[in-house]
């Protein structure tokens, strides 16, 4: 009997094509809206966690400003006064660092590096170029398992000494030498001051604009010294921000805790004390971010969900017509025996195929769609179609043509035959 049914339905769908296809059309857009949207947020996520891996789960970030949940960042331990930079802050300077570096007091910690940026005007003889500047010592290289394709990073003895020397990212290194070679021992200027190239570093971010390969690192030494003389009320060096790395990734909790400590200490704040700066590790970022992700992506789905509920209404309203339209053939099937659950079947069956397949023409269009921003962003971008996002898709289209054809297949099924048969 389910073979008859779904054999009658599609008699009925067959002999009405360009009907039946309109009635697909809103679950085929929303099953698409779904699968696309769900797909480029799946690759959202996985690019997010991509970049955070390149920096390793044992990151800690140390921030020269309290942040209290739900109030931001406060103001305090920020510069003013006629020789500082307003809006700079203070807490954090290159004697915290060294305090760090001490094995005793922070013994799960593996390396430690400070951290300032700005921007850059680069010169290579008349050959100009804007990009970004960091100003960070030797260790910055084991945050990011940073190599270099000619040359090397500089070492204690130069970050001490506060040479003038840079390293130049593969992009910045296309612009400043666009005959390409090997510029070590070469001379460019950073904002009127003369450096020596000592390293060029490898690619990392496909070598565009805005990425880390713009890129230009000098010693924070110089940088204070040379670029951005700042220092706090006791004359120590600013240090900006600073990146820590854990020995290992057990271990990144406890590392936290002491680092706390000695700037605690370092600092003066009493038990009681609020701290002037906040550590936070990048597991804690990673998992922050990828709650907004997810969060953002159910959102985008529920909203491409409702053009799915629009198509359930297309189809009962479909459905309801193609009930009026066969009132006498449901007539005569009753009048030779057909019962009132044959009839019920056969328009659920009809509707719930109808779903089906246009589920399944959403599913492709979907996948379809998400492949042409994968196409657009040259490969950078994954968007990833996950079996659990199809068979919603595919669960959600089925159930949607089952509540939405159940009406008009009850109300075929309650047609009196004697005025079927007598229906114009």
């Amino acid at each position: 009997m389910f073979k008859e049914n779904l054999r009658v339905a599609l008699r009925a769908i067959a002999a009405n094509k360009l009907r039946s296809v309109l009635t697909m059309l809103g679950i085929i857009i929303g099953v698409s809206a779904v699968i696309s949207l769900v797909a480029l947020g799946n690759g959202v996520d996985q690019f997010i966690n991509g970049q955070f891996a390149k920096q390793g789960s044992n990151l800690v970030f140390i921030i020269p400003v309290r942040v209290e949940q739900g109030k931001g960042a406060n103001r305090a331990g920020f510069a003013a006064g006629p020789n500082s930079r307003q809006g700079q802050s203070l807490s954090l300077t290159l004697n915290d660092v060294e305090a760090l570096k001490n094995k005793s007091r922070v013994p799960d910690l593996a390396y430690v590096a400070p951290l300032a940026q700005g921007g850059a005007r680069a010169f290579n003889g008349d050959t100009k170029y804007l990009g970004s500047l960091r100003a960070t010592s030797p260790d910055y290289r084991h945050f990011n398992n940073w190599g270099t394709t000619y040359g090397d990073w500089f070492d204690e003895a130069a970050y001490n000494s506060k040479q003038r020397v840079a390293l130049i990212g593969s992009y910045a290194y296309t612009k400043l030498f666009p005959d390409g070679g090997d510029p070590v021992g070469l001379e460019i200027r950073l904002n009127d001051i003369a450096f020596r190239v000592i390293g060029v570093l490898k690619e990392r971010s496909g070598g565009t604009q805005g990425s880390e390969d713009d890129s230009i690192i000098i010693p924070l030494t110089t940088f204070r010294e040379r670029m951005q003389p700042l220092k706090n009320a006791k004359g120590q060096t600013v240090a900006g921000f600073v990146l820590a790395q854990a020995a290992d990734q057990d271990k990144v909790d406890a590392m936290v805790q002491q680092v706390t400590d000695v700037l605690r200490q370092e600092h003066g704040i009493q038990f009681a004390g609020e701290d002037d700066f906040s550590v936070g590790s990048q597991r804690d970022l990673q998992n922050t971010v990828g709650a907004v992700t997810g969060a953002l992506t159910i959102f985008l789905a529920a909203i491409a969900g409702i053009s799915l509920f629009v198509g359930g209404i297309g189809i009962m309203n479909i459905m309801l017509v193609s009930v009026t339209e066969r009132t006498r053939e449901i007539g005569l099937r009753k009048a030779i025996g057909a019962r009132r659950s044959i009839i019920l079947m056969q328009f659920v069956a009809e509707s719930i195929f109808l779903s089906l397949l246009g589920g399944t023409i959403g599913i492709a269009l979907g996948w379809g769609m998400a492949q042409l921003v994968v196409i657009f962003s040259n490969g950078s971008f994954q968007a990833l179609v996950t079996p659990g996002s199809v068979a919603l898709a595919f669960g959600f289209s089925a159930f949607v043509g089952l509540v939405f054809g159940v009406y008009p297949a009850w109300r075929a099924s309650q047609l009196n035959p004697i005025e079927a048969l007598r229906y114009e």
